[in-house]
């Protein structure tokens, strides 16, 4: 959420950010007006609070001088609480609407991000890795997982509908190595690992930036509560109204979660395999910093560095890109995709995302801490895709696939697994 002063003296920028973003502008205009009209009740009901006040004060003097109240104090103290009664509902309903409206605003992009409206203006940054040359027609991954018995997805349709699917045998030795990898890198580097809920309420999907843009991608249980998409959501509200100490900065998570996506937008694609399923499990990083955007875009290079890490020790082929502002998402203020490439489908697929809020987030969540100087302020919010699975467990199945249609397990992996050769 941003601020409304900035909004305030700054709706040009803000009107542009949403038309950039793809949203309708319309609304930066609804929003001022309705804060115009909330300033305007909010006036009256301190003007009608403040008669009715002195008109009381001049009635109890009357009283305690042992005069009888003047009627005409005693009817006008009357109609002020009735005119009471009829503002301060349109007070109320306008600041309800004003909220509503603040949270439907998005973040303003930062500097340098490409204007697009789409995945078509996303920027390539680099590419790392080199891309093997086999000397057989590399498989997908689902074949060489299916013919190694490590994946089932006939019977798991049947069970549980379609995109989803059984990971078996060595596929699940795989993915657990591949995600304690993933942990003890981050734990190397001194995060704190963590595992969260799943299920978290309404306010904190509001609050983390989910909704409402997101909000017909999630699971809603009977009981009013979110089945979460990632482990940024309960992580980066972990510290939700609280007051920090800057020297509690930077605070750094790591969360191991299951995660749930209706994958709404995704009618007719990837429907081979199990690159797009509706739960997978994942490590997140989530990072609190100061709030200064240098020092918050210093973090954000630095949580794409630990995945480029893990997809170098990996050894796997990647691309990073810059997302352009329709693609980047409303809530972000600069973002990163990370694309690792598949042999079989020959080209690179988004496997992480790394996302700066700046305060965004935080002033949804009111998590503030007090600076040396004194002052308070909102903490500045970053997340980073560590390790999703089963789509990094695809990358690295086809990536490693044999001839024969046995799969190498990468040299990082070995240790947790006891294997060299999945056969």
């Amino acid at each position: 959420m941003l601020d409304l002063n900035f909004i305030r003296n700054n709706a040009d920028i803000v009107k542009k950010a949403c038309e950039n973003k793809q949203l309708d502008a319309a609304m930066v205009d609804e929003l001022l007006k309705t804060d115009k009209k909330r300033r305007e009740l909010l006036v009256r009901v301190e003007e009608i609070r403040k008669n009715i006040n002195e008109n009381a004060s001049t009635i109890k003097t009357q009283v305690q001088k042992g005069e009888k109240p003047d009627k005409e104090l005693v009817q006008r103290g009357k109609d002020l609480k009735t005119q009471l009664k009829e503002v301060e509902p349109q007070l109320k309903e306008f600041e309800k609407n004003l909220q509503d409206l603040m949270y439907q605003i998005p973040n303003i992009p930062a500097d340098g991000v490409p204007v697009g409206s789409d995945e078509s203006g996303n920027q390539l940054i680099r590419q790392e890795g080199e891309i093997l040359k086999y000397d057989f027609q590399p498989k997908p991954h689902h074949e060489l997982m299916e013919n190694l018995d490590m994946l089932d997805t006939k019977r798991a349709v049947k069970i549980a509908g379609f995109r989803s699917y059984f990971l078996k045998n060595a596929g699940v030795l795989l993915e657990h190595a591949l995600l304690q990898h993933s942990m003890d890198l981050l734990i190397k580097d001194g995060f704190s690992p963590m595992i969260v809920p799943n299920m978290v309420n309404e306010k904190t999907m509001w609050g983390t930036g989910y909704f409402p843009w997101g909000s017909d991608d999630h699971y809603k249980t009977q009981d009013g509560q979110y089945l979460a998409g990632t482990a940024e959501v309960a992580l980066t509200a972990y510290h939700k109204d609280e007051l920090l100490t800057e020297k509690d900065l930077p605070i750094k998570m790591a969360g191991i979660s299951t995660c749930y996506r209706r994958e709404v937008g995704a009618y007719g694609k990837d429907t081979h395999g199990i690159i797009r399923v509706h739960q997978f499990n994942k490590v997140e990083q989530v990072i609190y910093t100061t709030a200064d955007e240098k020092e918050t875009t210093s973090w954000h290079e630095t949580i794409l560095a630990n995945s480029e890490a893990l997809l170098q020790s990996l050894e796997l082929p990647y691309q990073i890109l810059l997302m352009c502002t329709g693609d980047m998402g409303a809530s972000q203020r600069k973002k990163y995709d990370i694309e690792t490439w598949f042999p079989a489908q020959k080209k690179y697929r988004e496997t992480h995302s790394a996302s700066y809020f700046n305060d965004f987030q935080a002033r949804r969540l009111n998590i503030k801490y007090q600076a040396k100087d004194g002052n308070t302020k909102y903490v500045y919010t970053l997340n980073n895709t560590m390790a999703a699975s089963p789509r990094l467990l695809a990358a690295i199945i086809e990536n490693y696939q044999l001839p024969d249609g046995s799969i190498r397990v990468p040299e990082v992996l070995q240790k947790y697994i006891n294997k060299k050769v999945i056969e």
